[in-house]
């Protein structure tokens, strides 16, 4: 009974345990320990680390990214609404409109964002309690919160975190509601949250909260002690509801459902069999969007952990078998290789944050690996064992520090630009009421207050429009007449433009 976590009783869940602790059955010191070992403040003082990280490294120095100005445009008042592909769902956009519907901030922004992706940590965590004692639960937030992705994307407008914490939360949420099934107690409140949390996933990016739920239903109706219908209905009716926007969006602007699908697969170059496993990992320490993935891999000698990860994932599995847990650990990991199998098989290309559920579901069996160490290993050779984990940590953590900075210290140049850009059309006469066309056009059009449109889009007669093209190249016919202006003042040597300017409405 001298150890905390899975070492103080074997084949017990948390909650046995701390029942059997209330009954007075073990040692006072026990007691006190087991205590400390799941106290709700390691969950806290993970998610404030996690926000704190993004609030000093992140949040002050990014500006908006492409994809980003699409989201956030859709609530803002600051320039007309960017065109909203058919791959894009509304979830986002909705998460983002109390900042962006009061101010045209980035900062603002970023350390809301921080703020509620640090909170949103700490429940995804809190939904697993009762399932791993909290220091585990720590653990895995360490594991997720520790990656240079998790934290570069933390306080962005991007989906991929926010489908990271609700797919975590409603693995968690599912365990749980089916313990309390089995046990023949009420268990409406987490049923509702689990609904909620698919709901949520469906919100923000449906793609993956179709696999979520296929992930989940097949392991409701595969395990005898979890095929109980209100999980069923739970998930189905929140992904359900989590769906009606994107649907009825479908119908409105794109013909339905399929029309929508085969819209959005031509964007995406079409589903199909593709493996790009190799290009997740030659993108692992960036570039953010390796399309098409023709780069070698960068830093490869610091990629090792990645290909540690299925092995580790294996091991805690293992580890959680002997603690009676295996069926949690092994649900968390099932689910996790189901959200990334898309990115992995489906698509041509590959981006680091699409890894992001994946990673998140992932840290619960490798905790549960990291904390058998801790635990599980003779007591003479644990100091050497904890030493060894401790450095391994420390040197984990400091290469995702060094790529975290390498991609902020990159990006503030490249998306500075957007704004000096912005900055010279103003100083051109191209002011509200706008219109931005060419190269890099929505977030530029963003910037300067303008609407955007693709090259071939019509354009009305009383509106300034300005034409974006890389030097050397044709303008469009239309606006072969127009004033040509070489454009000062750019930092990066990527974004180097030529703007051509309408005569005046």
């Amino acid at each position: 009974m001298h150890r905390v976590g899975y070492g103080i009783l074997d084949r017990m869940t948390l909650s046995a345990r701390a029942a059997a602790l209330r009954r007075g059955s073990a040692h006072p010191d026990a007691r006190r320990a087991a205590g400390r070992a799941d106290s709700i403040w390691w969950l806290v003082g993970i998610a404030a680390l996690f926000a704190a990280a993004q609030l000093v490294f992140v949040a002050p120095h990014l500006l908006l990214s492409w994809d980003e100005v699409v989201y956030v445009s859709q609530t803002s008042g600051h320039a007309p609404a960017s065109y909203f592909d058919p791959a894009r769902a509304r979830g986002v956009p909705l998460l983002v409109a109390p900042v962006t519907m009061l101010t045209a901030s980035v900062l603002a922004l970023r350390i809301y964002l921080s703020l509620v992706s640090g909170l949103c940590l700490f429940l995804a965590l809190l939904a697993w309690r009762g399932l791993r004692p909290a220091w585990v639960l720590a653990l895995a937030g360490l594991v997720y919160g520790g990656l240079w992705v998790s934290l570069y994307y933390g306080p962005q407008a991007m989906p991929d975190e926010w489908v990271a914490f609700s797919a975590l939360a409603a693995v968690g949420l599912f365990l749980r509601a089916a313990a309390r099934g089995q046990r023949n107690q009420p268990a409406r409140a987490l049923l509702a949250w689990l609904a909620a949390c698919l709901g949520i996933t469906a919100l923000v990016r449906p793609g993956d909260a179709v696999f979520l739920l296929a992930a989940l239903v097949l392991a409701a109706l595969a395990v005898p002690a979890w095929r109980q219908w209100p999980l069923l209905v739970a998930i189905v009716a929140g992904f359900a509801a989590g769906s009606v926007e994107w649907i009825i969006e479908a119908y409105v602007r794109f013909g339905g459902p399929l029309a929508r699908l085969h819209a959005a697969g031509a964007e995406q170059g079409g589903f199909g069999l593709h493996f790009a496993l190799w290009d997740e990992f030659k993108a692992l320490n960036g570039p953010t969007l390796c399309r098409p993935c023709t780069i070698g891999a960068r830093y490869p000698a610091i990629s090792v952990w990645w290909l540690a990860l299925p092995v580790i994932v294996v091991l805690g599995v293992l580890v959680a078998r002997r603690a009676g847990l295996m069926g949690s650990s092994l649900l968390a990991a099932a689910c996790g290789l189901a959200l990334a199998f898309q990115y992995l098989f489906l698509i041509n290309y590959a981006a680091p944050r699409f890894m992001l559920p994946a990673y998140a579901l992932l840290a619960i069996p490798v905790a549960d690996a990291m904390s058998w160490l801790v635990t599980g290993v003779r007591s003479d050779l644990r100091p050497g064992v904890l030493t060894l984990l401790g450095v391994v940590l420390v040197v984990q953590l400091f290469v995702q520090y060094t790529v975290l900075e390498h991609q902020v210290n990159e990006k503030i140049g490249f998306f500075g630009d957007y704004t000096r850009i912005a900055t010279d059309l103003q100083r051109l006469g191209v002011r509200q009421p706008c219109l931005v066309k060419g190269e890099q056009y929505i977030p530029v059009a963003y910037y300067a207050g303008c609407a955007s449109a693709p090259l071939g889009a019509g354009q009305p007669p009383s509106v300034r429009v300005a034409v974006l093209e890389y030097p050397g190249t044709k303008p469009p016919g239309y606006a072969s007449h127009w004033r040509r202006y070489a454009l000062p003042g750019i930092h990066s040597k990527l974004l180097k433009f030529v703007a051509y300017v309408s005569p005046g409405p």
